[in-house]
């Protein structure tokens, strides 16, 4: 049992391809019950990977929000049956921008929106960084952006993506 509260009910409502929707009930410890609407998501990573130099990025289309450019940090979901987070990192940043690291750091772990949604994101940051045959791309229409590291506070001002946010401000934190 969570110390406050427990669940006393689940029902799934939907399910796709990277989400499902469920219907939880939770008591809590004063005895009121509460219904919850639920986004269900496997979770994910992104990657601050950065040289001396630059902070890799990408650009790449979110037709959720109607952006066909989006800013973000090299990321995915956790959807590689027992692949580590850190093995999904490791793979991700080379089919997303090329690129392999020798030295690997967890940032930190975060719920995007824990009002609705389970989706936990872990931030890595990679660095000594090498080029890698990126292999094949499901599909994605991604651009690689090289940002230079003296102009992050410009990445952190065109960036509207959460997770690459808290990544961006990790390592303003880190170089300050």
């Amino acid at each position: 049992m969570t110390p406050g509260f427990e669940r006393v009910g689940c029902e799934t409502k939907w399910e796709g391809r990277i989400v499902s929707a469920r219907v939880e009930r939770w008591r809590h410890a004063d005895g009121d019950e509460v219904e919850r609407e639920v986004v269900s998501h496997q979770g994910a990573v992104a990657i601050v990977a950065h040289d001396d130099e630059h902070v890799w990025l990408v650009r790449q289309p979110r037709e959720p929000v109607a952006d066909p450019a989006l800013l973000e940090l090299p990321a995915g979901k956790l959807d590689v049956e027992e692949e580590s987070p850190l093995d999904t990192a490791k793979r991700e940043l080379g089919e997303e921008v090329g690129k392999a690291a020798a030295q690997w750091r967890e940032l930190q772990a975060f719920y995007t929106s824990p009002g609705f949604s389970d989706e936990r994101v872990i931030a890595y940051l990679a660095t000594d960084l090498r080029d890698v045959d990126p292999g094949s791309s499901e599909n994605e229409r991604i651009k690689i952006v090289a940002w230079p590291l003296e102009r992050l506070d410009e990445a952190l001002d065109a960036c509207e993506d959460a997770k690459s946010l808290i990544g961006l401000l990790c390592l303003k934190a880190l170089r300050s």
